[in-house]
């Protein structure tokens, strides 16, 4: 009678949904009554609700240890080890309902639900090893609908999240399991690769570490821990030989850093940008610029490999692609400097939509005055139509155009205001210099005729004859 009166007033509890004052009474109950399989599937029932699911599978065992033919006892077995994703357990369970009531529509519903979760188990374990690992985190999804106690389907979710650059979700997911169980291997390990795939490589080894001391034989955390190990060691040796000045060797160490874990992406991506500033000092500068592109394909949100690459479209005269990705820079991050370098990148994009003097007249562009004007001499005797007169018609024609640009070259660099213009990429026709309207016989006439000249006689409009001597 005493626990009879225990039971009822565990029954009043919990139907106020006040479980903990239920499971006190269904204790009570058991301790003066250890042998009724009523009390047990009870507080198995308000375990549940309490979502202490091992807890309430032991009673629920219990109940139907003392009872064999205890319904509710074994209906409440079989939803703990499905909530606790064993859908095997859980089928069994409720067969043995339909043995004892063939007509129990609970026990018919949750059997198809736990069916549902072994298909999602088979489905999840074929796209895992096919690496299609967002079908693998929807199978998990559903899954958990019916198992939402399943740390093994949750850990799996995990992995895939991580894997899938989802880390703050990974890592959410992790946590929430090691609040509950901190010497969870498989949670420590997820917890490790979030940070490993964020290039957090020392904090990850840290977090392998301790999942083997949980776990020795786990072979996922073990191999991890050797990549990180090694990843780590290679991109070190690869720094010390750069800053030494060893590029070669610092290519060597990058490259064989960048075999260790194809799926670490974000440390790849900085693999991948060192060895394309190892490049750009080798002067092997397309080679650089692959290794930058690598670089962002693997993070399209790393400003230093868009800076490098950037610089090395500039220094190979790339300029639209230097533009463009100082365009992305400067969009990410509005710095003064950034902002000067698209600026410069515009400026020389303009300039290499113009002629270019230096190389009509070929000079380099720091080339002094008397430079500029020998080489004006030189091009413009090379290509005067008189020279060509013999020559087809076609090849008259392209010498003319190369006289005319020689002139309109001569005409800009020999004059210091047109020429810090024409550097600084500015527009020269604000200047009202029309080189539609340039006649270069003039300023052939000019040049020659001036001090140190060559001689010429005119015989008719344009017509040279030359007197070296």
């Amino acid at each position: 009678r005493e626990a009879e009166a225990f039971k009822e007033q565990g029954n009043a509890y919990y139907a106020k949904k006040d479980y903990n004052e239920a499971f006190n009474y269904y204790t009570k109950a058991i301790d003066t009554c250890p042998n009724n399989a009523s009390y047990y599937g009870n507080r198995a029932a308000t375990l549940m609700m309490l979502g202490r699911f091992r807890e309430a599978l032991e009673d629920a065992q219990q109940s139907v240890r003392l009872d064999d033919s205890f319904v509710r006892g074994h209906l409440r077995e079989g939803k703990c080890h499905l909530s606790l994703g064993n859908a095997m357990a859980a089928s069994r369970c409720f067969q043995r309902v339909l043995e004892l009531d063939h007509k129990n529509t609970q026990a018919q519903q949750e059997l198809k639900n736990a069916t549902t979760v072994l298909e999602y188990e088979k489905i999840a374990e074929v796209d895992f090893e096919k690496r299609d690992f967002r079908k693998v985190v929807f199978c998990m999804d559903r899954a958990l609908e019916f198992a939402p106690a399943c740390h093994r389907f949750k850990i799996l979710k995990a992995e895939c999240l991580a894997l899938l650059g989802r880390y703050p979700e990974a890592q959410s997911v992790a946590s929430d399991i090691l609040r509950m169980d901190s010497t969870n291997a498989d949670a420590l390990y997820v917890r490790g690769l979030c940070l490993y795939y964020e290039d957090c490589i020392e904090k990850a080894v840290q977090f392998f570490v301790q999942a083997l001391r949980m776990a020795p034989d786990h072979e996922k955390a073990c191999l991890a821990c050797r990549n990180a190990k090694a990843l780590k060691a290679k991109k070190e040796d690869g720094n010390k030989a750069f800053k030494k000045g060893n590029y070669k060797l610092a290519y060597e160490l990058y490259t064989e850093a960048l075999g260790i874990d194809p799926n670490n992406i974000k440390t790849n991506a900085k693999l991948y940008c060192n060895r394309g500033t190892v490049n750009s000092k080798l002067r092997k500068l397309e080679e650089a610029i692959d290794d930058c592109t690598n670089a962002v394909k693997l993070d399209d949100t790393y400003v230093k490999a868009y800076l490098r690459r950037a610089q090395c479209y500039m220094d190979t005269e790339q300029y639209e692609d230097a533009v463009r990705d100082y365009e992305k820079v400067y969009q990410t991050e509005k710095t003064k400097e950034h902002k000067q370098l698209l600026k410069n990148a515009q400026v020389e994009l303009k300039k290499s939509k113009r002629k270019d003097y230096y190389k009509i007249l070929g000079v380099n562009k720091n080339a002094s005055e008397d430079e500029i004007k020998k080489a004006y001499r030189k091009r413009a005797l090379m290509h005067h139509p008189d020279r060509h007169s013999g020559a087809s018609a076609e090849v008259q024609k392209e010498e003319e155009k190369k006289f005319k640009e020689v002139g309109e070259a001569f005409t800009i660099l020999s004059d210091p205001k047109k020429k810090a213009r024409y550097d600084s990429g500015q527009d020269l026709e604000e200047d009202g210099l029309n080189m539609g309207e340039f006649d270069p016989n003039n300023i052939f006439k000019a040049f020659f005729s001036g001090p140190g000249g060559f001689g010429f006689e005119a015989s008719g409009p344009g017509n040279f004859f030359f007197q070296f001597g």
